[in-house]
This record gives C-alpha cells, sequence and structure tokens, in this order.
C-alpha cells in the first residue's frame, strides 16, 4: 500500500531521550525547559523574533484574532483547510469570502478590495500547500485600508519568499505541528510575530491570561515539545526527501507529457514540498482516476474539497466561488512522505499515467 502520508519518527530512543529528562525534572507542562528549548531552535531556524508554541494550528489561529483584538469581517479564502474557516467562526469573526487566483491556488489580491466594508477588520490569507501567497500585494492592500494581516502558514514551515521565511510575514503568521506534517510534534502549532506588544499579549492569552485580561489554556506540553526536538536533526533529511520525491514526479509528468495542470509559483517562492498538488480536468475524471488507483492499493488525497463558502456552516449563504469551487472539485495531492522511495514514486506515477490513458482510451 502506498498512503497518502505517514508520518516521520526519529528513533525512539532519540524521543526517549528527552522524555527521561522530562520525568527527571517532573516538569510536565507550564512552560517548560524542552518547550522553551524548541521554541529557541524556531527562533534561530525561521530568523523571527517571537514565538510562541500551542497545542495545535487551530489554537494559533484564535489566539491571533484575541491577539489583535479583530472584531467584524475578516476577509479570508474559500480555498483552505476547514480549521480556517472554524476559527474565524468559533471567535465571532464574519468570514468574507474572496476567490482565488486559478494559476496559484491562493487568495487574489486583485478581488480583495472590492469587499472592503467599514465592518472589515484583518485579512486572513492561506499559504497553499506550502506556497507562497502575494505578500507583497496583500500587505500593500492592507496597510493601505488599516487593515492586520494574518498568515495561515499550516503548511508553510520550511518555506520561503525571496530568502525570507513564510512564517515571518503579517501581523502574526501561525503555522501546525500536527502529525500530518512534514514536521511535526505529534500535536501541535505556533504563533510567530515580529511586535513585542503583541508576543507579551499572546504570552498571556495563552496562559490563562495571567498577564492581565482574560485568555485560555493553549500551551504546549513538553512531551510534544520533545518530539519536536528529537526530530530537529533530521529536518535536512526530511526536506530532502519530500524534494526528491516532488523531483521524481515532476520529471515524470513533464517527460511523459502527462494531462494535467500544477499550481504556479509566484516569483521568488521556495517551497517545501509539503505536498503535490495536481489539478485533473474534471471531478468525474479525478474520480475516476482515485477509483482506479484505489484498485492498485495507492491512496492519494483530495485536498481540499469541498470549497469553504461550500461547508455545511456558510453554505446557506449562497455565495458562489467559481474559481475555488471549480479548483477544489478537481485538484488532487499525490502520496508524498519521507518514507517513500523512488520505486514508489515511479509505481504512483505509472499508474496515474495508466488511469488517464484509459481515459482517452
Amino acid at each position: 500500500m502506498i498512503p497518502f502520508t505517514r508520518p516521520f519518527l526519529p528513533p525512539e530512543a532519540e524521543y526517549q531521550r528527552y522524555i527521561h529528562d522530562m520525568f527527571s525534572r517532573q516538569w510536565l507542562t507550564n512552560h517548560g525547559p524542552l518547550v522553551q528549548s524548541f521554541e529557541a531552535h524556531l527562533r534561530e531556524f525561521l530568523g523571527i523574533d517571537h514565538c510562541h508554541f500551542v497545542g495545535n494550528g487551530t489554537l494559533a489561529l484564535q489566539l491571533a484574532f484575541k491577539a489583535l483584538a479583530l472584531e467584524g469581517e475578516v476577509i479570508t479564502t474559500p480555498f483552505s483547510f476547514v480549521a480556517t474557516l472554524n476559527a474565524l467562526l468559533w471567535e465571532d469573526l464574519e468570514p468574507i469570502f474572496v476567490d482565488i487566483e486559478p494559476q496559484t491556488l491562493t487568495l487574489d489580491p486583485a478581488r480583495i478590495e472590492a469587499a472592503i466594508t467599514p465592518k472589515t477588520c484583518a485579512i486572513l490569507a492561506t499559504h497553499i500547500y506550502g506556497h507562497p501567497c502575494d505578500v507583497e500585494a496583500i500587505e500593500t492592500i492592507a496597510r493601505r485600508h488599516d487593515l492586520k494581516v494574518i498568515y495561515d502558514g499550516a503548511h508553510a514551515f520550511g518555506s520561503h519568499h525571496l530568502g525570507r521565511s513564510l512564517l515571518d510575514y503579517g501581523d502574526i503568521s501561525i503555522t501546525s505541528f500536527h502529525a500530518t506534517k512534514l514536521f511535526h510534534t505529534i500535536e501541535g502549532g505556533a504563533l510567530f510575530t515580529r511586535s513585542a506588544e503583541l508576543s507579551e499579549r499572546i504570552a498571556s492569552l495563552r496562559a490563562f491570561g495571567q498577564l492581565g485580561g482574560a485568555g485560555i489554556n493553549a500551551k504546549g506540553s513538553e512531551a510534544h515539545a520533545a518530539m519536536g526536538l528529537a526530530l530537529w536533526p533530521w529536518l535536512d533529511h526530511i526536506f530532502e526527501s519530500r524534494a526528491h520525491i516532488a523531483g521524481i514526479y515532476d520529471r515524470w509528468i513533464d517527460g511523459h507529457g502527462l494531462p494535467i495542470t500544477r499550481p504556479e509559483l509566484v516569483p521568488g517562492a521556495e517551497v517545501n514540498h509539503a505536498y503535490y498538488p495536481i489539478m485533473l480536468k474534471s471531478e468525474a475524471q479525478l474520480e475516476r482516476v482515485l477509483h482506479y488507483l484505489a484498485e492498485q492499493d495507492i491512496h492519494p488525497r483530495r485536498y481540499f474539497h469541498p470549497a469553504l463558502n461550500l461547508v455545511g456552516a456558510v453554505e446557506a449563504n449562497g455565495i458562489h466561488m467559481p474559481v475555488a469551487e471549480d479548483i477544489a472539485s478537481r485538484v488532487l495531492c499525490l502520496p508524498n512522505f519521507v518514507a517513500m522511495t523512488r520505486e514508489d514514486a515511479e509505481q504512483v506515477m505509472h499508474h496515474l499515467e495508466d488511469a488517464l490513458l484509459l481515459e482517452t482510451a
């Protein structure tokens, strides 16, 4: 079987070494030394002044909204994981969808200003598949209209734009360290900001509001930070393995002239190969390809589907996002994980090509 993904784990002894230290100290949570060490690693690696490790990426989004004191409408993308939408709804913010660019699949800056109203307080954009949004255009618009910018960088750890970490853009950026991500802490997430004032507010909100005002318990534990630290020496191996598989897919698609398209990157992008998305011609073709690959025990994933404007919580609003709906109906992410071999990747492409040939037979 070739699954969509498989978590990468360090040698068990490397993880146990950190857990042994945790047992020796009997300090399990409340911003212990392992969390502090993990945050220091993140700050140095990403070149970002302020970092806060939290329980998961959804909590990171909610803390970002609270730290920025958002109220009213937030312009956002209809093409993202449902957590992006749910975090807004949970915090009583009104999502205002703006369609995506058909080439990059990210929020289309050319459509943003038409959606701004007196109630608009922020823009929430997602770096899809670790591919950058047009950050310069988005932040220019935000400055012009005095709006906050939050980036959902759940996929963006290790991606860069013009040599700068994607997580170093916006008022606040967040990421996810869920077990399905290319780098993980089993469960976890983080917030990043350049603002010392925002950083202090996030620290308080993360720990029950102890520095003043209301807060919640969003802290990451020592056991979760231990996984991040145990995986840290393997970062280069993780990135190189993902890039290796993506390169095999690229060469096969281009060399065999397969009738599929891939998202384009904005100039200056360096991606982490967190996912390998392809677009087929139609949803019907996608479903036939999925069925054929499943018969070969190969399991890509429809990611993301459906478009968020068609999710039950907001579907009744009758919003139509033609580009996002079209892309969501026919985008497919191919398997890519550290343990994949060249033979695995070639098997995926061989059977994908067979499935596409059957379409034209």
